[in-house]
């Protein structure tokens, strides 16, 4: 019996990297998703992708830090779907920089889409959700939310105010029976780590006591276990998936 079977997914930022990893992930399991990405493009080419696993999808471009589009998009994906029964909000962006050089916008950029577009997209199901009693909530963080990181504070910032708004979330939705857990990656193999040059990948492995570099099926098999029925009575959680870095 596939775990995720009968199931209707959401999954931000499922365009590229975790996020289409998770969305697939999730197809292979049962589920029919419904991507958002920014772009057209990349949320139909997952989409077909999931299409071609046999199971349906619904492709959104949206920009997760502009809630109105947002609420709109809530409501047309549970027009279409018909009901949600895991979130997983994933969409984010870097604007790396030092403190003293950050422009107010690299800030509000990254909050925005990091943190104020998982708080948009919580609420637009979050009444769904209570009405059927049930429905996963899945955050993903990061270790940098964890420990920081140099050139990093809004990143930074917006991933550690995620686990804080979690474990909110977690708390508010109990009594309704719905979960909600982050995932905190570490080092990953996906565009975003790929510009790293062949010195910097050297230092940051001695950090890791793997040795590795996380794949996108690491968070995905971590998203999986969250929102399969083996994960009824975990809430409020993060789990750190990184090869050792953060213990």
């Amino acid at each position: 019996m596939s775990q995720l079977a009968n199931q209707i997914a959401v999954v931000t930022g499922a365009g590229r990297g975790i996020g289409r990893a998770i969305a697939l992930k999730f197809a292979a399991e049962g589920a029919d998703v419904a991507c958002v990405s920014r772009t057209a493009e990349n949320s139909e080419k997952v989409a077909n992708e999931i299409r071609a696993l046999g199971r349906k999808a619904w492709a959104y471009a949206v920009d997760v830090s502009d809630a109105a589009a947002v609420a709109a998009t809530g409501e047309k994906i549970l027009a279409d779907a018909g009901k949600i029964d895991v979130l997983v909000n994933n969409a984010g962006v870097t604007r790396d920089g030092l403190l003293m050089r950050m422009a107010e916008a690299d800030w509000d950029t990254v909050l925005d889409t990091n943190l104020k577009g998982a708080f948009s997209f919580t609420k637009a199901f979050a009444r769904s959700f209570i009405k059927q009693r049930s429905g996963r909530i899945i955050n993903v963080a990061s270790v940098i939310g964890l420990i920081g990181n140099a050139g990093q504070c809004n990143y930074a910032a917006s991933k550690a105010g995620l686990i804080g708004f979690t474990k909110s979330v977690a708390r508010e939705l109990a009594s309704r029976g719905i979960t909600a857990n982050a995932l905190a990656p570490g080092f990953i193999e996906t565009d975003m780590t790929a510009i790293l040059n062949e010195e910097m990948r050297t230092e940051l492995l001695k950090k890791i006591p793997l040795n590795s570099f996380g794949q996108g099926d690491d968070i995905a098999n971590a998203a999986l276990f969250l929102a399969s029925p083996a994960a009824r009575y975990i809430t409020g959680q993060v789990l750190a998936v990184d090869g050792g870095m953060v213990m």
